[in-house]
């Protein structure tokens, strides 16, 4: 147990000490864009949720439930249905049908955009979790080769939405469009904990066939998104150092937050520079190979 903890504070100093310009804009403020850009912005984690949630837990993504949605936008590379046990594979079922019913309140309330290409395939996630542990895994690392993986993948994207509807909230004009964004804040929320606490019952145990802990692997990937975003610490993984726990007395960390418990944030250009896995906003890849779609997204690739 030491060695994990020593294991964690490390991956937590290196968050601090990364470079603050990494082949793209290392701005941490807000962007200018309209209130139909922004709440229209989140579409393109919503999206990757909904196909990602759906193919995992029925074989099949959003065109066959809503394909109008899409817009005529690709289906996804890769997807596929993942080896859930009965009881997740229920709970990422509700998950999946969850996005369709954001998919439809933005698009309803603001317009839709063209579903984006998504690269959902093992070797994407492989890549990701290559970069988060620092090395190749052998045998590559497969989200849907069982449930453990699958929650580990799952724990690497509904986050990063989260965050990016906290730092939205703030700058949306009207109260109609912050009661949709903190309605569907809420329900993201939901789905992160509902994640962590699945995966912190198996904290410490090692992920087969790796040397590594459930912990572990989620400090790993936290660190990543911090070094990606290049903004401070603004992601935890469930195990901490006493100082980045609840009141400094915990180490447990099922609920990310800051030093008063409050749900961190982040911007357009910090959720990008995650999913693309690039740490540019301004270069596409990860599970976005040809960027994002909307107005805010595009305005960034439009520069490269």
């Amino acid at each position: 147990m030491a060695t994990l903890y020593f294991f964690s504070a490390l991956l937590l100093t290196v968050v601090v000490s990364v470079p603050i310009n990494v082949s793209g804009s290392a701005y941490c403020g807000p962007v200018e864009a309209t209130n139909k850009d922004l709440v229209q912005f989140p579409l393109n984690l919503e999206f990757l949720e909904a196909e990602f949630f759906l193919n995992s837990a029925l074989g099949h993504g959003l065109d066959a439930i809503e394909p109008a949605f899409a817009a005529g936008g690709p289906p996804p590379i890769g997807a596929q249905k993942a080896n859930l046990d009965p009881v997740t594979r229920r709970i990422i079922e509700e998950f999946g049908y969850q996005e369709v019913g954001h998919l439809r309140a933005i698009i309803t309330a603001v317009g839709g955009i063209p579903r984006p290409l998504y690269d959902l395939s093992p070797q994407t996630f492989a890549q990701l979790f290559d970069k988060a542990v620092g090395y190749k895994l052998n045998p590559p690392f497969n989200p849907y080769s069982n449930t453990v993986n699958y929650l580990l993948a799952s724990y690497a994207i509904p986050y990063v939405g989260l965050v990016g509807y906290v730092g939205t909230i703030p700058y949306l004009a009207n109260y109609t469009s912050r009661a949709l964004v903190a309605s569907l804040l809420g329900v993201e929320s939901g789905q992160d904990a509902v994640i962590r606490t699945l995966l912190y019952e198996k904290a410490y145990e090692k992920v087969w066939p790796y040397n590594i802990t459930v912990a572990e692997f989620t400090n790993a990937i936290s660190s990543l998104r911090n070094e990606l975003a290049m903004c401070g610490i603004r992601d935890e993984g469930l195990i901490v150092p006493l100082r980045l726990g609840a009141e400094n007395r915990t180490e447990s960390n099922i609920l990310s937050a800051d030093s008063n418990s409050l749900s961190y944030a982040r911007t357009q250009p910090q959720v990008l520079r995650i999913i693309y896995g690039t740490g540019s906003e301004y270069r596409p890849g990860g599970f976005l190979p040809r960027g994002g779609n909307g107005k805010i997204a595009r305005s960034f690739l439009d520069k490269a």
